[in-house]
């Protein structure tokens, strides 16, 4: 005879939690069995190692956030910018714990969206789904704005000649569309629908590149290190650090990415938590060194505002354009690395909530020739193509920081929840110093969420509206979980044989 706890995990699921049908929740045993997790994944091939999924994690971290977005940091907080990214990255650690904890209790590809629908409710699930599109989304296509910036820096040290700004940046920064911004989209699609196989390979061979590229960065600026450039360190005093931590954050998202590969890695249970923790602390050493190094040789004023400032810094110090092309290089190479990551956790967090049915479904089809989400991949490449090619980066970066951050607040006051609600699930991680470490990340987001100042407030409250608004048009109406309730809700005086059609 089966022991109870045997016996709960296969029927407790069967049913959703009474109530409305925004506040039901699709319990983590349903989730991991119609995503097959535990077993061959849903129509997906489990081919990436723990190797290939750390290369993953960091190639969807290290971009345009460090190569692009350290100027802008720096021009918050001066010197200081390396307290900023350490909070920054307190924030990310804390939070990683409980993204850890849950991707080895959960593993599926919906990530954040998955764990929200187990623990808060469907309509929590779809808001987040919806600021997935920020995270994901967006930041792809502010990611490939900044991968045009350093293509022409590369393309500049080669050959001396650039890309017309008509053609290389988008309307606000000089331009009319960005070319380059449109084909590393396609390009990463193209790539992502051969397989998951080949853009993990691709992506293990970029991201040990990058990292190459920027300790070779570390190196050639820490030889023009200079005492003085620290001095004053905190110009803006704590309110300048704090915005510099705000807009730090954006260099850090992308480590959940790892989560959504949750049916396509082998052993997910041990091999998700091992990764996030792995990238996370790989990442933040890595870019404190960058920061000490960028700001020790030329001055937060000089690399303030400047979107090449990697190359430039190498170019000062080593008096040559070829050490900034190879920095340049490195950056297309990064980028490009994260838009491939990136779009590929996007596609996999719409099959997600395809599949419960609050998209439509052809965002769920899987080709059989190559077991990967083709419609799915193109019409994201397609779609965010267009914001990628006539958005400045700067209009996007606040929005996509605030809406990861609350994300990440759900990822941790879930962890708590299902801690209180499912004690018996199977952990291969555990949150260490429960509750407190969880409490602390939802503190730190709500802290840089206050750096991100009142305008971005407003756009992100305009932008959940209009995501609430959508789910009570379509997604509560089409939902399957409400679908497989609606038995138990329908009128006792409706045939039974009627109900059950």
């Amino acid at each position: 005879m089966r022991p109870p706890l045997s016996r709960h995990r296969t029927e407790a699921p069967r049913a959703p939690l009474a109530g409305p049908s925004g506040l039901r929740i699709k319990s983590p045993d349903v989730l991991v069995a119609e995503s097959g997790a535990d077993l061959a994944g849903h129509g997906l091939k489990r081919s990436m190692g723990l190797f290939q999924l750390v290369c993953f994690g960091i190639g969807a971290i290290v971009g345009t956030g460090i190569f692009v977005g350290l100027s802008d940091t720096v021009a918050e907080a001066g010197p200081a910018v390396i307290v900023s990214f350490v909070l920054a990255a307190l924030t990310c650690v804390f939070t990683a714990f409980s993204f850890a904890e849950l991707g080895g209790a959960i593993p599926v590809s919906g990530s954040s969206y998955s764990y929200a629908y187990a623990t808060l409710g469907e309509r929590t699930a779809f808001l987040v789904g919806w600021c997935l599109l920020l995270e994901y989304g967006v930041s792809v296509s502010a990611v490939a704005v900044g991968w045009g910036q350093y293509l022409n820096e590369l393309l500049g040290s080669l050959i001396g000649w650039e890309l017309p700004a008509a053609l290389s940046s988008p309307p606000g920064d000089g331009g009319i569309v960005n070319i380059p911004a449109v084909v590393v989209l396609l390009l990463a699609a193209l790539l992502l629908v051969r397989g998951v196989r080949e853009s993990a390979r691709a992506t293990a061979a970029m991201a040990v590149l990058k990292i190459g590229i920027l300790i070779l960065f570390c190196v050639i600026a820490l030889t023009a290190f200079r005492d003085g450039n620290l001095a004053p360190f905190a110009p803006e005093g704590v309110a300048g650090i704090t915005s510099g931590a705000s807009v730090a954050f954006f260099s850090y998202i992308g480590f959940d990415a790892i989560t959504t590969a949750g049916e396509e890695v082998k052993n997910p249970r041990r091999n998700i938590p091992v990764a996030i923790m792995i990238c996370i602390g790989v990442v933040t050493v890595l870019y404190c060194l960058v920061a000490v190094s960028a700001i020790g040789a030329l001055s937060s004023d000089q690399v303030a505002d400047r979107p090449a400032a990697l190359s430039l810094i190498v170019n000062r110090v080593t008096e040559s354009a070829f050490g900034g092309g190879v920095i340049a290089f490195g950056a297309v190479v990064a980028i490009a690395s994260v838009v491939l990551a990136v779009m590929y956790g996007q596609t996999r967090i719409l099959m997600s909530m395809s599949r419960d049915g609050l998209i439509p479904r052809v965002f769920e089809r899987i080709s059989p020739r190559t077991s990967t989400p083709v419609a799915n991949t193109w019409i994201v490449a397609v779609v965010f193509a267009v914001p990628a090619a006539v958005v400045p980066l700067d209009v996007v970066m606040n929005l996509t920081t605030i809406g990861t951050l609350a994300i990440m607040a759900v990822v941790n006051v879930s962890v708590m929840v299902l801690r209180r609600t499912r004690p018996d699930l199977q952990r291969r991680f555990r949150v260490p110093l429960f509750p407190l470490s969880p409490v602390l990340g939802i503190g730190f987001c709500l802290y840089l969420i206050y750096g991100t100042g009142p305008a971005t407030w407003l756009q992100f409250a305009g932008f959940l509206i209009v995501g609430a608004l959508i789910y009570a048009g379509y997604g509560r109406r089409h939902s399957r979980l409400t679908a497989a309730a609606q038995p138990a809700d329908a009128p006792t005086d409706e045939p039974v044989a009627a109900r059950q059609a």
